[in-house]
């Protein structure tokens, strides 16, 4: 008499494979909204920045980082007198990029430092407001550095720079704040080729050429908005 054979019957695979549908959904799902999180926190850093420097300069009649009365208006934690403003201050523009930080700057005078230690100085945004790391540029929601610096992407006024950023969310802030163009327009992208949070650590070197998106859901974008 031949013997019977286990196995599973039509309804228990379909059980199976709707509850590997239903995990399925439920890690795409987390996913998308950890992205769409993302996307809202870097738009929320980008207005962050142009709102802190619109209300320093309401209050101080400077650009912070730029202004030349801040060594006389704060002492660090110390009570010693702030790093003056070395390179033309007060001429509204920002000497140094976007990713200079303390280990690696040109000079502890680069108004794209102070730019930071007087916004925290000022009580705009939370850090250190002295010693070491009180100038070094925050992290985004995305991992990587939020900068300033003047000229860069096109650009020849003063830009806030972003890195790090996914090519999704770099499309979608793109599209939201401007017109979803890499190329052209007040916000404008470039491919992040190396390790982040900057491709030349050592000299900063400011954001060059501009870069098409190209969304394969590994691509980095620096992203960079005229203020």
């Amino acid at each position: 008499m031949p013997r019977k054979q286990d196995g599973y019957t039509l309804i228990e695979i379909a059980i199976v494979l709707i509850i590997i549908g239903l995990l399925l959904g439920g890690v795409l799902k987390g996913q998308e909204l950890i992205t769409q999180a993302k996307i809202r926190n870097i738009i929320n850093d980008l207005n962050g920045v142009t709102t802190a420097i619109q209300t320093y300069q309401d209050r101080y009649r400077a650009l912070p980082g730029d202004d030349p009365a801040a060594a006389g208006r704060w002492q660090d934690s110390g009570g010693n007198t702030l790093t003056t403003v070395a390179t033309n201050p007060g001429d509204g523009r920002f000497d140094g990029a976007y990713g200079d930080n303390t280990a690696g700057a040109p000079g502890a005078a680069q108004e794209t430092l102070l730019f930071w230690q007087h916004l925290r100085l000022a009580g705009f945004i939370p850090g250190p407001a002295s010693g070491p790391g009180s100038g070094n540029p925050p992290a985004n929601a995305a991992g990587g550095l939020t900068g300033i610096q003047t000229r860069g992407m096109g650009f020849n006024g003063n830009i806030v720079c972003l890195s790090n950023l996914p090519d999704k969310v770099a499309i979608a802030v793109d599209g939201a704040l401007d017109d979803g163009n890499a190329l052209i327009g007040q916000i404008r992208a470039k491919h992040q080729t190396g390790p982040s949070p900057i491709e030349d650590p050592v000299s900063n070197t400011a954001p060059g050429t501009t870069d098409a998106y190209v969304e394969t859901g590994n691509n980095q974008y620096l992203l960079c908005k005229s203020l």
